[in-house]
Order: structure tokens, then sequence, then C-alpha cells
């Protein structure tokens, strides 16, 4: 039997997908991977007369390469026929690592409509739109409850969104994949996650090479975001090539090419958050610890990550202290998951750990309490609780502390519980 390719399996899904949701929409960024996914949608309609209009969720974060506004635009004037635009320009709340004052920034702040990088696109939807948006409202809160939002909206017995992630990309997204439980998934399709009753996500590319993606678009002769040209012509490589709010962990390195590709944008950035200009001159140095973070002369990691901490203001500093505390007290008392060779690793320098025989999470790694450390040098590093990492968390303005394995603490869990509790009695 002829082993299929991606593309025939992606279409495969998509069929899927038309032929088992009454709603369909798609997650569109304007980046390579949900391009690909809509003009696969696009194709698959067109080829089998489909009349339904397909759903299109654009959030507009206001800060962008005027390119990626040019190519959403051409998007939506050419597929009108198919396409029902939700183009979402709401002041939620959303990351920035650019500074160590700011923890979140605002797009489309009407308080900062002076400011404001660009005008508010024609016929958006805003946040008066949507009678469950809040000021405390995050960009991936905004996400889920749009998805309720819209089910209800079009009266639908099930609703599938589809989004363009690939696990190639990275291992939290690889995670997001193969980490549910079959339970969560529909008709236990792998590329599938429930996000709420009778609403699905789908991942239709999780599979594909960023060599399929630009297969696809050469092929098909997809019309695609320009910017991505200009990208290889600065000498970024194709897996950094990625179009994402300018101001979050991942873009710091990048961030300075605005300066360089869309000069006007730039320009307008660096009045709009605080920090953008520093992080675009050092976002690739070891200043910001992009690359290997230096020790400075007479300190251990711990007395320099206090030193760093004592030139926050209070309210950062704190943020930090609690989630360091947090922290301590996790792997003292419950203890995070190592493999058989990190904790063998462990034992022969001398580091005096607990190993315990089963781990509650779906893993063959063993729970290991342990001591904060100030720094090993061992693979596997980065799984292990140190005074360092804590000082790389401080450098990045990682707010969250993604680098340490941070997920939500239990009061922001709690405060997203309350708020999804409160917002689904008002839609039922």
């Amino acid at each position: 039997m002829t082993r299929k390719n991606v593309y025939e399996l992606t279409l495969e899904r998509i069929d899927t997908i038309f032929n088992e949701f009454d709603n369909v929409y798609v997650s569109f960024s304007g980046g390579k991977d949900s391009a690909v996914m809509l003009n696969l949608c696009i194709d698959y309609m067109r080829r089998h007369h489909i009349a339904r209009k397909l759903g299109v969720f654009h959030m507009d974060y206001e800060v962008q390469y005027e390119e990626t506004t040019r190519y959403i635009d051409r998007v939506f004037a050419a597929n009108k026929d198919l396409l029902e635009i939700y183009r979402v320009c709401v002041p939620f709340k959303v990351t920035t690592c650019t500074s160590m004052y700011q923890t979140y920034w605002r797009p489309w702040e009407e308080e900062k409509r002076e400011l404001w990088v660009r005008e508010m696109p024609a016929e958006c939807y805003t946040a008066q739109d949507f009678p469950f948006y809040s000021k405390e409202m995050w960009d991936y809160e905004f996400q889920l409850l749009f998805a309720q939002w819209y089910h209800r909206l079009k009266g639908a017995n099930r609703t599938c969104c589809l989004v363009g992630i690939r696990t190639q990309e990275s291992y939290n997204r690889w995670r997001t994949i193969y980490a549910g439980k079959r339970t969560s998934q529909y008709r236990n399709l792998v590329w599938t996650c429930r996000n709420s009753p009778d609403i699905y996500n789908a991942y239709i590319l999780y599979d594909w090479l960023t060599t399929d993606i630009w297969t696809a678009n050469g092929r098909f002769g997809w019309d695609y975001n320009r910017l991505y040209d200009l990208f290889y012509q600065a000498g970024v490589p194709l897996e950094k090539q990625r179009v994402a709010s300018p101001f979050i962990s991942a873009a710091q390195e990048n961030l300075a090419l605005y300066r360089a590709i869309d000069p006007d944008t730039w320009g307008k950035m660096i009045c709009r958050v605080n920090g953008v200009n520093f992080t675009g001159i050092y976002g690739s140095s070891s200043a910001v610890a992009r690359y290997r973070a230096k020790l400075p002369p007479g300190h251990t990691w711990e007395s320099y990550m206090y030193f760093l901490l004592s030139t926050l203001p209070a309210k950062t500093r704190n943020n930090y202290l609690r989630k360091l505390s947090v922290s301590i007290n996790f792997w003292r008392t419950r203890g995070g998951v190592l493999p058989d060779e990190t904790i063998e690793k462990l034992k022969a320098m001398g580091i005096k750990i607990e190993v315990g025989e089963r781990s509650s999470y779906n893993t063959d790694k063993k729970p290991v309490r342990m001591e904060y450390l100030d720094d090993i040098d061992i693979p596997g590093f980065k799984d292990l609780p140190t005074f360092k990492r804590m000082c790389v968390c401080i450098l990045k303005n990682d707010h969250a502390c993604k680098y340490m394995g941070f997920s939500l603490t239990k009061k922001e869990t709690d405060d997203r519980r309350r708020i999804m509790e409160y917002y689904n009695k008002i839609f039922s």
C-alpha cells in the first residue's frame, strides 16, 4: 500500500471536519501555518462547492509588520464569497517581555489612542461587540470565550476551530497534541482536543514540517505573507521566521528586524510599550540571557539573583519572589519528575535527593525531591531547580517564569476559573 503524504492526510482531516461539524472556523494570524491551513480549506470548499461560510477568527494585535496587514487584507478581499470574517480589535491583556515594569500591554487601548501604531481597520469587531469581554481578560481567555460565544451565535450542535500549530515548532506544541487525554479527543482523533462541551480544536497541520509549508505554497501558487521574503533576505533561518506579537519572549531576538524591515512601524513601537528600544538593541545578546547568561565576578547565582531583584520595582520583585517561593516548596515537598539518567548523575555528584517510586503524572520519570542548587552543568539542567534559571527569567523579563517551567499559579488558575464560570452563566 502506498504511504500517504501529509497533504493527502490533511485533506482527509478537512473532509472529516466538514462532514462531522456543522460550524467550522479558522484561527488565522497571517503567519505561514495558519495561512496554509486557510488556503487548504478554501480550496476544499471551492472544489466541493460548499455553500456555507467558513468563519475566520483573526485577533488583531495592533502592532505588526505592515506586510502582515497587507496580506491579511488581500486574503479577506479575495475570498469574501466564502469567508465570514471576525477581525477582533479588543484591548485584552497581552504578555510583554520587553519591560521590567510592565507585565502586559493592551492593543487598541482607547486611553492611548494617540500612541496607536496604526488606525483600527474598517469592519472590525471591538469590545462592545462581545458581552463577555472584561478588562481583566487575557488574550488566551478571550480566545476560549470567543469559541463559546460563536458557538451560541450560530446555534450549532458542534463547533470546530482549526488551529495551525505544528509539533515541529516547539515542545509545548508537541505537548498540546500528544499530552491530552483520549477522552478529550473527538472520536479518538489525536489531532483534536475538546475546548468545552460541543466545541473542539483541530490541529490539521500537526505533522507538517516547515519545508512542507513552503512546498505547498509553491506547488499550488497560493498567496502568502511577503514578510517571509524579507526575513529570508535578512538571513533569518526558516525555523525562526515567525509572525507573532513582537513583545513576547519568543520574539525578543528578532525584534530589531522591525527597525530594518518596517522602520515606520518601529518608530511608533518604541513609544507604545516600555523597553522596546532596549530589547531591540540587546534582544539577541547575553544582556537578556538570549545566549549564555554570564555571572558577574564575586557573585554566586543566588546572590546575583537577589542583586537583580533589588533593581526591580517592588511589584515586579514580589512577583518573582512569590514564584520562587512556590518553586522551592514544590521541589521540597512534591518534587519534579526526572529521567533515570539525570537521577544517576545527581547521585554521582553527591547531591542530596529523595527519589519516589511513582509520579501522579502520566510519565515513566520518577519524582525527585531536592533543594535549590546554585547551578549545575549536566544534560537536562533545564529541568532542575537552580538560581541560575531564576536569573535567566529576570534577565528575560519572563514575568510568568515560563523558563522555570511554571504554568499558571493557584491564584491565577482560580481567577481564570471564576472568569470562565461567570461568563458561562451569561451564555447559559
